[in-house]
């Protein structure tokens, strides 16, 4: 690293500089964030998929440019009354004044139940559509029904309302949270009532940046970043943020222990530690962007937006941080201000026990340690991925508890179709194939688009959309009838899986390769990285089977979502490497300068096991804070990512990486020999001289 800038930055003009450039920047961020582009109707469907064909077809038909609602009215215990029917008809009508199209009502055939289609007006945005959706509900909660008559409105439009509605207010509510989870552990980690705050200010401020930034990246992308992405993206910047501010400040506090001066003290404490946190924030972000590869346009717009959140806090994290705690006199550290010549608790502290204990016996706790991450994976044997519709939710939502009953009376697809279109020639041969495929309930007559050229059917499944047996019949109908497209949200659903698997077997691959190529040219050795890249997938592979285990037995979720695997991975993966870089460039300066790599892991490890723990910790509750919000999925990816980083932390990076190495001894680094490159540059004086590790 070179010494001027740093040293440079240290001064009291280099803080002033740096600190108002940052104001100076993120005001600008704040001033000139535009607004996010509107939601186009293929956002987050797989390029090219037949649904996604479908979906952009779909404004060539009268009924394409709008979205429809559905009411459900159910007796569930008895036959409507005459009441009944009048209330049906009551509420139709008012609907009607509010300027929707209402078709007429239909009645099931227990008649227990009937349903009344609504086709908002053409041409609506997003917000438009919640609006005419809330709309619906409020007529209906105004308008009196007869004892033991119930009616929901569920339909695309309030599955998409609802699914807004879980996200209102979200922001703010996980910035709350994050927040405050962050402060807390800070405030444990450092024992200080007052430097958690300067950690934690820097990284708020960063987050803010991101936020502002996304509209711009949605531009980029050409989808707009909703408000599952700027969630998954603030979690993100919070944790790695605070990594690197425990790595750079614990640094800086065993310097500060050898010097009077805080300036001297955070230009080693910086070149120490920015390597390391530059390594692992690279990685991070080269694994983020190997989501480009991705056919799902929504795992492309996570993975550019989540990049930058990353390079972001790792600005703030290498220069505004370093300045703001440099500004700030040593007390900042009260009550246990480091002096100088005090005694460094890594010689005799907690983890400096546990690297005894694993440099006493690495072979048993080798074993010990596999033995329990092969317990965890065993989880992997009860995971099932896929999840329909009505289990998107943590809560029972209006749309899903109005599908359900519509799924009690009439056939379970008819709330949300599966959309066939055909050359207009092709329909009447068409029509006759769907209608004799298994698994069909009710096609629709045709309708054709306003020039003539296509027909579209609507398809009513026997299955609720995202369900196995959807799927199936998805299948068979585009078996049937091949020279169709065949899209609506059931099949939607299962392109997305699909799409899903397919990014899975090419973005895995390219993730590990990416981890492979940095850690080969940070350590300059073979066996080392190909060893850390193997308990990164073990790791992973333990972590996914405790957390399914969780889940379904702790929260009674017996499916995972088809995208928490692989952003699963590529989070555990890339934040994994985080820690192996802290341990493993640590253990091998401490192998050059104490001779030896036995010597060099155990003192790596008692230096860094307080502060990769800490950070584990801090990171496993920031991403368990997305559980806040009610969406299976982001509850999903905290769990799985939080119990990663806990494994992670207290038992992969902790026990098995140093057994590991203190096994192996210098074959740990071959074909590299750091520890005898150093030796033959000592000048027969015994001075040495400059060192390269090879």
């Amino acid at each position: 690293m070179p010494k001027r800038p740093i040293a440079w930055l240290t001064t009291r003009l280099g803080v002033l500089t740096v600190l108002f450039a940052a104001v100076v920047l993120s005001g600008l961020a704040f001033a000139f964030s535009p607004a996010q582009p509107e939601a186009g109707p293929a956002d987050g469907l797989p390029a090219g998929a037949q649904s996604t064909r479908v979906t952009e077809l779909a404004a060539r038909f009268d009924s394409g440019r709008s979205a429809s609602a559905v009411i459900v009215f159910e007796r569930p215990d008895a036959a409507f009354t005459g009441a009944d029917q009048a209330a049906v008809t009551d509420v139709s009508g008012k609907i009607g004044g509010l300027g929707e199209t209402v078709a007429k009502p239909v009645t099931s055939p227990d008649n227990r139940a009937a349903l009344v289609v609504v086709r908002l007006p053409d041409s609506l945005d997003a917000d438009a559509q919640h609006s005419a959706v809330d709309k619906i509900r409020e007529t209906l909660r105004g308008t009196p029904l007869p004892a033991g008559l119930s009616a929901q409105v569920t339909g695309g439009a309030a599955i998409g309302r609802d699914i807004s509605a879980a996200f209102e207010g979200a922001d703010v509510t996980l910035l709350l949270a994050t927040a405050a989870v962050v402060a807390v552990l800070l405030l444990i980690t450092y024992r200080s009532p007052i430097l958690w705050i300067v950690p934690l200010t820097v990284i708020g401020l960063a987050d803010q940046v991101v936020a502002k930034l996304l509209p711009w990246i949605a531009r980029l992308v050409g989808e707009r970043t909703d408000a599952s992405v700027a969630g998954i993206v603030s979690v993100l910047v919070f944790g790695a943020g605070t990594d690197y501010a425990l790595l750079l400040i614990s640094r800086y506090r065993e310097e500060l222990r050898r010097t009077e001066s805080r300036r001297e003290a955070m230009t080693r404490a910086w070149r120490a530690a920015a390597p390391a946190i530059t390594a692992s924030a690279g990685t991070v972000v080269l694994a983020l962007i190997t989501l480009l590869a991705a056919v799902l346009t929504a795992n492309r717009t996570l993975g550019v937006a989540a990049a930058a959140g990353v390079l972001v806090a790792l600005l703030f994290g290498l220069f505004v941080l370093p300045a703001a705690v440099v500004a700030l006199p040593r007390g900042v550290f009260w009550p246990k201000v480091p002096e100088v010549g005090s005694a460094d608790p890594t010689e005799t502290g907690w983890w400096s026990k546990v690297a005894h204990g694993v440099g006493k016996r690495p072979g048993a706790v080798l074993a010990v340690a596999l033995g329990v991450l092969v317990l965890f994976s065993a989880g992997l044997l009860k995971m099932d991925v896929g999840l329909s519709q009505s289990e998107q939710f943590r809560t029972k939502v209006e749309s899903i508890v109005a599908q359900e009953a519509l799924a009690r009376h009439f056939p379970a697809g008819a709330a949300q179709p599966v959309e066939v279109v055909v050359d207009a020639a092709a329909a009447e041969r068409t029509g006759a194939a769907l209608r004799g495929t298994e698994g069909v309930a009710a096609v629709l007559p045709p309708e054709t688009s306003t020039d003539g050229t296509l027909a579209q059917f609507a398809v009513q499944l026997t299955d609720d959309s995202g369900t196995t047996g959807a799927d199936r019949t998805v299948k068979r109908l585009r078996a049937a009838a091949p020279d169709a497209l065949i899209g609506g949200a059931p099949a939607a659903d299962l392109d997305k899986r699909d799409a899903n698997l397919r990014d899975d077997r090419v973005v895995v691959p390219l993730v590990l390769l990416v981890v492979l190529i940095v850690l080969l040219a940070l350590l300059r050795s073979l066996l080392a990285p190909l060893l850390l890249l193997v308990t990164v997938v073990i790791s992973y592979a333990a972590s996914l089977g405790a957390a399914v285990m969780l889940l379904r037995f702790g929260f009674d979720m017996t499916a995972l979502d088809s995208s928490v695997p692989l952003l699963s991975f590529l989070f555990l993966v890339a934040l994994g490497v985080d820690y192996n870089i802290f341990l493993v460039t640590r253990a091998r300066d401490e192998a050059v300068e104490r001779g030896g790599t036995r010597p060099g892991m155990l003192r790596g490890l008692a230096a860094t096991g307080g502060v990769i723990t800490s950070a584990g910790i801090l990171l496993a509750a920031v991403f368990a804070v997305l559980g806040v919000l009610p969406v299976i999925v982001l509850t999903q990816i905290g769990v799985v990512v939080g119990i990663g980083v806990l494994v992670d932390t207290l038992l992969v990076r902790t026990v098995v990486v140093p057994a590991l190495a203190l096994l192996l001894g210098e074959r740990f680094w071959w074909p590299a020999r750091p520890v005898r490159a150093e030796r033959a540059r000592v000048a027969p004086a015994g001075r040495p001289e400059a060192v390269r590790i090879d």
